[in-house]
C-alpha cells in the first residue's frame, strides 16, 4: 500500500482504506471525501465545494444573453422575430417595421423584468443564508465569519438554537459524553428531539486550545442524499475510529437544549445532504403555454396555406390579366416573372395576415395573469389575523393551472397539523373524562363550556395546560385509588428529563410531544416529576416527594410498540408499569375483568373515531424472587453476541404478560384549522390528495382518520410494509387483486374477466366500486419506485381515494410526485412547510409552501405562499376556477376577434389582383389590438366563428357598396369609405359579441367595452381630421373621409345589418341551448338567482354515527434508545437551558363545528369490578 506524503506514518500504522487517489468532487466523480482538522491548504487540493448556496440563475453578465436565449425559446418569440426580418425587406413588406418591433420588444422586456425580479428575490435569500454569522476556529481562536467562507476541515463552534451551517462531525458538546440534542425539522419535518453523540476520543476536547492541535483526518463517502446513513472513519493518534449517522450533524438541523458543541466540517455548500435534496429548480410552463405554442404551429402552417393559395393566385392573375397593364402597374425592378411575383406576395401575405396571432396575445396573457397573481394577493379570506400573514403569489405564470389541479401532495407536520399535542382525554378505569356535559346531560360544545380546571392547588403546575372536566380532578383529590395509579404510571413510564433553573419552575425535556404531554398532564393532576438519576425518579405525589428505585426500563421500539419500566417503591414493592398500542397491549392482559375491558374498548373506538392518539395502560405486581430470575435473564440476553435484540424482545415478552388494564389516555394532534373541511371539499372536486410525510406510519394513519381522508366506511385500507421487492410486489398484488375482486364488478357494472391484459390494467382498476385507501412505508417505497414496478404502485395507489407515504425521504417525495407527472399526464400540487418539502414543492406543477413553524426554505421555494392549509380551498377552487375559465374565454375571444380581422385581408385579395393591398389602413391595423379590442378581451371572451363574422363582415358591406349611391346620387363606393365601413362593423360586432357573453357585469367591464368603442370613433375622426393633414400631410392624406361616410344612412344600415346577421345566431343558439339542454353552470346560475328571492334555510350538519368497526388511535412519536441511554447516566447532567417546544398550548376548537354529536344523556360509563391496588 502506497502512503501520500502528507500522511503522516503513525496513521500509516494503524492502518489506512484502500484507495488514496483523489477526484475532482465538484462534478460527480467523487469517490470518497478526506478532510483533515485545522488545515485549510491541505483540504484545498481537493477542491471541495465552498459552503456557498446559489439557488440564483443569472448575475449581472449573463442575464441579458441567458435570459433572451430562454426567451426565444419560446416558439412566437422566434415566429415574430422572423416576421420582423421579413418585414426589413422593402420588396416584401407591405406594413412599417416598427407594427411588429415595437409588441415585440414590449413583451420581451416586460418578461425580462420579471424574470430579473424573481432572480432579485433569489439572490436576496441566498446573501441572507450565506452571510449568517458562524464561529469559526482560525488560528487558534474563534472568529466571526459568514457561512459561505466556512471551509471543509474547519472546526465552527454552535451555540444553543442556532442552525447548523453545514455537514458536521460532532467533537464535543457541553453535555456529558459528548452529547448534543437537535431538532431535524428542516429535514424530515419532525420536531421532537433527536440525540447525537461524539465519539469516546475527541468527547473531551472542549477547549479551544487542545481543539487547535486537533489534526485527525475524516476519510468518508461521497456527498450523497440519503439522510439516514453516514460512513466513515476518523484517523488520529494512531486510532482508527469507526464514524456512523449518530455522529453527524446535518445542516438546516437546530441545536436544542445544548449550551455548545464544536463540530469539524466535512460537507458544505451543495455537498450537503440538506441541498443534495433540496432538487433542482425547474422552469415551469402552464398548459395554457403548451397549447398556444401548439396552437401556434398550427395557425402558422393555415397562416402558409392562405398565402400558398393567394400567391398562386397573384402568380396566375399577373400572369393572365396583369401583363395587361404594364403601363399602369410596371413591376418592381427585381421581379421578372409572374411566379417571382407570386413568390414575392406570398411573404407579403405572411406578414399581412400574421395578426391572426399578434404579439399582443402574449403580452395580454401577461397582464391577466398579473392581474389574477394580484386577486390572490389581495384576497382578505386568506388573510392569517393571527400571523398577519397574506396569503402570496410568488409567479404570474401559473394561476390558470391552479384551475387544472388532479393530484395534491402533501407534507403532515406543520401542514396539517400544528404539532401541538394536547391531553384530550382519558379512560380511568372504566370511566371517561374529557367531556363536560350541562345541567341536562347534554355534552357541551366548545363555546358552551364552562371555566377550564382551576389548578392554583398545586404550585408547580403548568400554566399552559388546560383541561375542562373538572370530575377528574375531583376523583384525584378525593383519592380515587385507580386514578392515583393512572398518573403514577404517567409520571413514572417516560423517557422525559426534569429540568428545574429556579425553585418550582420545572421545563420538561422530551423526546416526543406525546411524551412531553402526557408527563405535564400527571404534573398538573398532582403527579409532578421532579427529577431522576439513572438509578432512582423522584416524584412529588399530591405534595409529597417519593422516590422510586429504578430497576429496568423496558425500551420503545417500532415492532413492540410500547414501553415499560420497573420501579420498586419506598415500602420495597416492585411493579411494572407499562404503556402502548391499544392493538399490542389488550392481548397482554390478565383474562378478568372482561367488563372492564369491554369499557375501555369502547372509549377507545370513540376517541380513535374523534382522531385522538391513544394509548393503554396496564401495570403488574412483581415478586423479588420472580423479578431476581428474570433480571439474570435479561442480563444474559444484553451480553449476547449474536441475535441480542430477538433475545431480549424474548425476554422484555415474558415479563409483560397477565397485565393489569389501568385506562387509556387520547392526545389530540391539533390539527390546523380548516384541515377535514378543505380535504372533503377537496375530494368533492375529484382531487386526490397524498400524504408524504417523514412521520411514522400509526401517526400518519391517526392522522388521516382525524382529518377525514381515512374513513370507517372504506372499504379496505391496505398497508404495504414489506421489506424486500418481491415482498411489495406481492403485497400491491393482494391489494389489486382485492380491488378486482369485490365482488369482481367494477363502478359501472361490468363484470371484470379474471385474466386482465397488464396494459388495461390502470382504466380498470379505477373504475373499481368502493373505496380504497393505500398506506406505504418508506422503505417499501424504495421498492415500489423501482423502474420494474412503479407501473403497479402507480395503478395501485390511482385506484384508491387517498394514499399516505410514511417514513419518506425528501428525494422520495419527489420521486413519487415525478412519477405521477410522467404517467399520468395530470396537473400536480405539492404543499408543504419545511426543508425536507422543498425537492417536492419544486418537482411538482405547482408548489405552495406554508409559512409555518419549520422555517421559511418552503415558501422560498414556491410558487404561492399562505399561512393554513385550509387556504387551498380557495386557491384551487375559487382563484383556480376563475383563473382557468378567464383565460380560456379569453383565448376563445381572442382568437375569434383576430380571425374576424384577418380574414378579411383574405377575401379581399379576391378582389384587389392579390397584390398583397391590405383593406384596413395601417394605423387601424396597428390600433385594432393595442387599443380598440384589447381592454374589453381583457375583461373576458369567448369562443365564437371567427371566418364565419369575417366573411359577413367583408361580403355584406362588399354587396351594398356596389350598387349603393350618395345622398347627392354619387357612388358611394371607394376604397376608404369602403376600409371605414368594414373597420367599423367589425368593432361594434366584436364589442357586442362581448358585452352579450360578459356574465357578471361591473363598472369595469362598461368602461372597457363601450369606452373602447368611443376610443376608436375619436381617433378615426382624428386621423382624417384637418389638424393632422396640416401635421403631417404625407401620413394622413384623407381628409374628411371618415365624417362623409359615416354621414351616410346607407352605411349606418349596412353596419346594423351586419352586426345583426353576425351576432343573431349566436344568441338564438344561445336561447334554445339554455331553454332545451341546460348546462351545470346555467343551472347554478338559476338556482342563485331563485335563492336571492327566497329566504335563506340554514341546514345543521348531522354528526354521522360511528359503525361498530374496531380500529386502533394509537401513534406515538417516540424513538428508540432513549431507555438505555438513561440506564446509562450519559446524560443525566442537568443543563441550564429550557426545552420550551413540546408544552401544550391552548388553541381554539375546529372539530365542533364538523362533528356535532348527537345530544345524549350524561351519565358514568359503567366501571368494572375494581381491582384492589397495593400501595
Amino acid at each position: 500500500m502506497t502512503v501520500p506524503k502528507e500522511m503522516p506514518e503513525k496513521w500509516a500504522r494503524a492502518g489506512a482504506p484502500p484507495s488514496w487517489s483523489r477526484k475532482k468532487p465538484s462534478w460527480g466523480t467523487e469517490e470518497e471525501r478526506r478532510a483533515r482538522a485545522n488545515d485549510r491548504e491541505y483540504n484545498e487540493k481537493f477542491q471541495y465545494a465552498s459552503n456557498c448556496i446559489k439557488t440564483s440563475k443569472y448575475n449581472i453578465l449573463t442575464f441579458l444573453p441567458v435570459n433572451l436565449f430562454e426567451q426565444f425559446q419560446e416558439v412566437a418569440n422566434t415566429y415574430f422575430l422572423f416576421l420582423l426580418i421579413l418585414q426589413l425587406i422593402p420588396q416584401v413588406s407591405s406594413l412599417s417595421w416598427f407594427t411588429t418591433i415595437v409588441p415585440l420588444v414590449l413583451v420581451l422586456a416586460i418578461t425580462a423584468v420579471k424574470d430579473a425580479t424573481d432572480d432579485y428575490f433569489r439572490h436576496k435569500s441566498d446573501n441572507q443564508v450565506n452571510n449568517r454569522q458562524s464561529q469559526v476556529l482560525i488560528r487558534g481562536s474563534l472568529q466571526q465569519e459568514p457561512w459561505m467562507n466556512v471551509c471543509v476541515g474547519d472546526i465552527i463552534k454552535l451555540e444553543n438554537n442556532q442552525f447548523v451551517a453545514a455537514d458536521l462531525l460532532l467533537l464535543s458538546s457541553s453535555e456529558p459524553h459528548g452529547l448534543c440534542y437537535i431538532e431535524t425539522a428542516e429535514l424530515d419535518g419532525e420536531t421532537n428531539m433527536k440525540v447525537r453523540q461524539a465519539i469516546p476520543v475527541t468527547s473531551e476536547l472542549g477547549d479551544i486550545s487542545r481543539l487547535a492541535k486537533f489534526d485527525g483526518e475524516v476519510v468518508c463517502e461521497p456527498p450523497n442524499n440519503k439522510l439516514d446513513r453516514f460512513s466513515g472513519t476518523l484517523y488520529w493518534k494512531e486510532s482508527k475510529i469507526p464514524l456512523s449517522n449518530q455522529n453527524m450533524l446535518l445542516r438546516g438541523c437546530v441545536l436544542r437544549n445544548t449550551e455548545w458543541c464544536f463540530g469539524l466540517v466535512v460537507f458544505a455548500g451543495p455537498d450537503t445532504k440538506l441541498m443534495q435534496n433540496s432538487g433542482r429548480t425547474k422552469f415551469k410552463r402552464t398548459s395554457i403555454d403548451r397549447l398556444m405554442n401548439t396552437l401556434v404551429l398550427w395557425i402558422f402552417g393555415f397562416l402558409v396555406c392562405m398565402g400558398v393559395i393567394l400567391a398562386i393566385g397573384n402568380a396566375i392573375w399577373e400572369h393572365e390579366v396583369g401583363t395587361r397593364f404594364q403601363a399602369y402597374l410596371p413591376w418592381d425592378e427585381a421581379v421578372d416573372s409572374a411566379f417571382f411575383s407570386g413568390f414575392l406576395s406570398f411573404w407579403s401575405y405572411i406578414i399581412i395576415l400574421n395578426t391572426v396571432v399578434p404579439i399582443s396575445l402574449y403580452v395580454s396573457v401577461e397582464v391577466i395573469r398579473l392581474g389574477h397573481s394580484y386577486f390572490i394577493n389581495w384576497d382578505k379570506k386568506m388573510f392569517c389575523a393571527k400571523k398577519r400573514t397574506p396569503a402570496e403569489a410568488r409567479t404570474t405564470t401559473l394561476s390558470e393551472e391552479l384551475g387544472q389541479v388532479e393530484y395534491v401532495f402533501s407534507d403532515k407536520t406543520g401542514t396539517l397539523t400544528q404539532n401541538i399535542m394536547v391531553f384530550s382525554k382519558c379512560s380511568v378505569s372504566g370511566r371517561s373524562y374529557g367531556d363536560v356535559f350541562d345541567v341536562l346531560g347534554h355534552k357541551a360544545e366548545l363555546g358552551e363550556r364552562p371555566e377550564p380546571v382551576d389548578f392554583s392547588f398545586n404550585p408547580l403546575a403548568d400554566k399552559k395546560f388546560v383541561f375542562w372536566d373538572p370530575s377528574l380532578l375531583e376523583a384525584v383529590k378525593t383519592g380515587d385509588p385507580h386514578a392515583h395509579e393512572f398518573f403514577r404510571l404517567l409520571s413514572l413510564c417516560h423517557t422525559v428529563m426534569s429540568e428545574e433553573k429556579n425553585e418550582g419552575e420545572l421545563y420538561y425535556k422530551a423526546q416526543s410531544p406525546d411524551e412531553g404531554a402526557l408527563v405535564t398532564a400527571a404534573r398538573n393532576f398532582g403527579f409532578v416529576f421532579r427529577s431522576r438519576t439513572p438509578k432512582t425518579i423522584t416524584v412529588h405525589e399530591m405534595g409529597t416527594a417519593v422516590t422510586y428505585q429504578l430497576l429496568a426500563i423496558l425500551d420503545f421500539n417500532n415492532i413492540r410498540k410500547r414501553m415499560s419500566v420497573i420501579v420498586r417503591n419506598p415500602e420495597g414493592r416492585i411493579r411494572l408499569y407499562c404503556k402502548g398500542a391499544d392493538t399490542i397491549l389488550l392481548d397482554r392482559l390478565h383474562p378478568s375483568p372482561q367488563e372492564l375491558l369491554s369499557t375501555t374498548t369502547d372509549h377507545l373506538n370513540e376517541y380513535a373515531g374523534e382522531g385522538l392518539r391513544t394509548l393503554v395502560l396496564a401495570y403488574k405486581d412483581l415478586d423479588e424472587e420472580y423479578y431476581g430470575g428474570w433480571a439474570q435473564r435479561r442480563l444474559q440476553a444484553s451480553l449476547a453476541q449474536d441475535s441480542r435484540e430477538d433475545r431480549l424482545a424474548s425476554v422484555y415478552e415474558e415479563v409483560e404478560s397477565d397485565m393489569v388494564l389501568l385506562g387509556a389516555t387520547a392526545i389530540e394532534d391539533k390539527l390546523q384549522q380548516g384541515v377535514p373541511e378543505t380535504i372533503a371539499l377537496l375530494t368533492l372536486a375529484n382531487i386526490k390528495i397524498w400524504v408524504l410525510t417523514g412521520d411514522k406510519q400509526e401517526t400518519a394513519v391517526n392522522i388521516g382518520y382525524s382529518c377525514k381522508m381515512l374513513t370507517d366506511d372504506m372499504t379496505e385500507v391496505f398497508i404495504v410494509t414489506g421489506h424486500t421487492v418481491l415482498e411489495v410486489r406481492e403485497e400491491l398484488r393482494k391489494a389489486r387483486e382485492k380491488m378486482l375482486d369485490s365482488p369482481h364488478a367494477v363502478g359501472n357494472g361490468f363484470t371484470c374477466p379474471e385474466k386482465r391484459p397488464s396494459a388495461k390494467l390502470p382504466s380498470v382498476l379505477e373504475a373499481v366500486a368502493g373505496e380504497y385507501a393505500l398506506v406505504i412505508s418508506g422503505h417499501s417505497l424504495a421498492h415500489a419506485l423501482e423502474a420494474d414496478m412503479e407501473l403497479e404502485f402507480l395503478e395501485t395507489a390511482c385506484a384508491c381515494r387517498a394514499v399516505i407515504c410514511c417514513r419518506v425521504t425528501p428525494l422520495q417525495k419527489a420521486q413519487v410526485v415525478e412519477l405521477v407527472k410522467k404517467h399520468k399526464k395530470a396537473v400536480t400540487l405539492a404543499i408543504g412547510d419545511g426543508a425536507n418539502d422543498v425537492s417536492m414543492i419544486k418537482t411538482a406543477h405547482i408548489g405552495v409552501g406554508i409559512s409555518g413553524q419549520e422555517g421559511i426554505q418552503a415558501v422560498l421555494a414556491s410558487d404561492y405562499a399562505f399561512s393554513q392549509f385550509k387556504f387551498l380551498q380557495r386557491l384551487l377552487l375559487v382563484h383556480g376556477r376563475w383563473s382557468y375559465l378567464r383565460m380560456c374565454k379569453f383565448l376563445c375571444y381572442f382568437f375569434y376577434k383576430n380571425f374576424a380581422f384577418t380574414m378579411v385581408h383574405f377575401w379581399f385579395g379576391f378582389f384587389c389582383g392579390f397584390s398583397a393591398q391590405t383593406v384596413y389602413d395601417q394605423y387601424f391595423i396597428t390600433l385594432y389590438n393595442i387599443v380598440y379590442t384589447s381592454l374589453p378581451v381583457l375583461a373576458m371572451g369567448v369562443f365564437d366563428q371567427g371566418i364565419y363574422t369575417s366573411v359577413l363582415t367583408f361580403f355584406i358591406p362588399y354587396g351594398v357598396f356596389a350598387e349603393a349611391t350618395r345622398d347627392d346620387g354619387s357612388q358611394l363606393a371607394d376604397y376608404q369609405s369602403f376600409a371605414v365601413t368594414v373597420a367599423t362593423s367589425l368593432v361594434i360586432v366584436v364589442s357586442v359579441q362581448i358585452g352579450l357573453d360578459t356574465g357578471y357585469w361591473t363598472a369595469i367591464n362598461h368602461f372597457f367595452i363601450w369606452g373602447s368603442l368611443a376610443v376608436y370613433f375619436a381617433i378615426l375622426f382624428a386621423m382624417h381630421s384637418n389638424g393632422l393633414f396640416d401635421m403631417f400631410p404625407n401620413q394622413f392624406r384623407f381628409v374628411g373621409n371618415a365624417q362623409n361616410t359615416l354621414a351616410q344612412p346607407t352605411v349606418w344600415l349596412t353596419i346594423a345589418l351586419t352586426t345583426a346577421v353576425c351576432v343573431m345566431p349566436v344568441v338564438a343558439f344561445r336561447f334554445l341551448k339554455l331553454s332545451l339542454k341546460p348546462g351545470l353552470s346555467d343551472t347554478v346560475r338559476y338556482s342563485q338567482l331563485v335563492r336571492k328571492k327566497q329566504k335563506a334555510q340554514h341546514r345543521c350538519l348531522r354528526r354521522v354515527g360511528r359503525t361498530s368497526s374496531r380500529r386502533s388511535g394509537y401513534a406515538f412519536s417516540h424513538q428508540e434508545g432513549f431507555g438505555e441511554l438513561i440506564m446509562s447516566g450519559k446524560n443525566m447532567r442537568l443543563s441550564s437551558l429550557a426545552l420550551a417546544g413540546f408544552t401544550t398550548r391552548s388553541s381554539s376548537s375546529w372539530l365542533e363545528s364538523l362533528r356535532r354529536k348527537k345530544s345524549d344523556s350524561a351519565g358514568s360509563p359503567s366501571a368494572g369490578p375494581d381491582k384492589p391496588l397495593k400501595g
